[in-house]
């Protein structure tokens, strides 16, 4: 069964929107790697490559249900924060807003009865769970740690890059 029109450009939307965190997520890497703070510029490098990985993953299922794949303009991410924290908070608001893109996306498929697409997007779905519990955890430790970059940076060298 082919996909839908619709819903084969909603996930190439999804295909933008993943790029776009991509980047994001490179912006806030580039910030953190200027303040000195290279554990948090290792987190987000690697989060830029996973967000890149969903977009890639994206881009290869639409051929496989006869769909096809359209890479529209990334728009540019914010390059800067306030602090630390400001940006950490950005990067969860971010994920959580993915999280309701996906969410949508699932209601679209659910609604056309393609069973495919639930299949699909049920591994983003899960997946998005650990990314906002994630950004959740980093961001309650940023807090914690306050104005301490040294400590936030030891944890996450100990906790998160250990995963």
């Amino acid at each position: 069964m082919a996909i839908s029109k619709t819903l084969n450009a909603k996930l190439n939307e999804q295909i933008g929107n993943e790029f776009f965190a991509s980047q994001t997520y490179l912006a806030i890497a580039c910030m953190f790697e200027e303040m000195g703070l290279k554990m948090l510029a290792k987190l987000f490098r690697k989060q830029t490559e996973e967000e890149r990985e969903h977009a890639l993953k994206i881009l290869d299922f639409l051929p496989a249900v006869e769909g096809t794949v359209t890479i529209g303009a990334i728009p540019q991410p914010t390059a800067k924060y306030p602090s630390v924290l400001a940006a950490i908070e950005a990067s969860l608001e971010h994920e959580r807003k993915v999280t309701a893109q996906f969410n949508e996306l699932m209601t679209l498929a659910i609604k056309e009865n393609d069973y495919a697409a639930q299949s699909f997007l049920k591994w983003f779905i899960d997946e998005q769970v650990e990314e906002v519990d994630q950004q959740i955890h980093l961001a309650q430790i940023a807090r914690m740690a306050g104005d301490h970059y040294l400590q936030l940076e030891a944890y996450v060298a100990n906790a998160l890059l250990r995963e």
